[in-house]
């Protein structure tokens, strides 16, 4: 992905590599900092919350509380020509009264990431709907749908549930547009950073992505806030 000559040095905490030609993408900003914007979208409890603490803290936990509205997390990489790059990850609500805002949620998104449970064969079917709404309503500048990867979460429960959907991604993921799939568990830790790669090659990396919100303070590293605080428990698990 990166000759050695060309690699890019990354945080401390990084587990992942931007693409060279997004580092020399990164020349041209005299700021010498970009923002991208990656959505996290898909049904409720499929493990969204806990695939992004995954990658941006390496933590886990097996209980959380459910996201109403939006929240935020950041993931910054400090890149080798003293740029530095922030991944902006929008975890957003799956239930369905929150549908009415998705269009502003998406907007000045660089890729997409749509999660679904494989212990719930049901989320499954969620997917279809949250990709529809997706190339609905957000569009890069060229017209081309957002590169979105889906994510098969959950994996470590398959020994648990029937497999046979797992087999079917491929032409599902062509059907749909989904520039590939990933089997992922935020518990284990896998397939979560190789998903982070494949959004990364794929997504509209190629200039600086602004914040639909822009008076939304995001968080940093080790923080995460969201747009609305109200918050209710949930036995969803990662």
């Amino acid at each position: 992905m990166i000759n050695s000559s060309e690699t890019v040095v990354l945080s401390e905490d990084s587990d992942s590599h931007f693409s060279t030609s997004t580092e020399m993408s990164m020349k041209s900003n005299k700021s010498g900092e970009y923002t991208f914007k990656i959505l996290v979208i898909g049904d409720i409890c499929t493990g969204k919350t806990s695939i992004i603490r995954r990658y941006v803290h390496n933590l886990f936990s097996s209980q959380y509380q459910a996201t109403i509205g939006v929240d935020f997390a950041m993931k910054i990489f400090h890149c080798s020509n003293s740029s530095t790059a922030r991944l902006q990850f929008w975890d957003i609500a799956g239930q369905e009264r929150f549908s009415s805002m998705t269009r502003v949620y998406y907007r000045g998104a660089a890729g997409a990431i749509i999660v679904f449970d494989v212990s719930r064969a049901s989320t499954l079917d969620g997917v279809t709907r949250w990709k529809k709404d997706l190339d609905s309503k957000c569009r890069l500048s060229n017209g081309m749908p957002i590169p979105a990867v889906l994510l098969a979460n959950k994996s470590d429960l398959l020994k648990y549930c029937a497999t046979e959907q797992l087999s079917k991604l491929d032409s599902f993921c062509a059907r749909h547009g989904f520039v590939g799939w990933f089997a992922t568990s935020a518990k284990l830790s896998t397939g979560i950073a190789e998903a982070m790669i494949m959004v990364e090659m794929n997504g509209n990396f190629e200039i600086p992505v602004v914040s639909a919100i822009s008076n939304i303070e995001l968080a940093d590293e080790s923080n995460k806030k969201s747009v609305r605080k109200e918050r209710k428990p949930t036995c969803c698990r990662g």
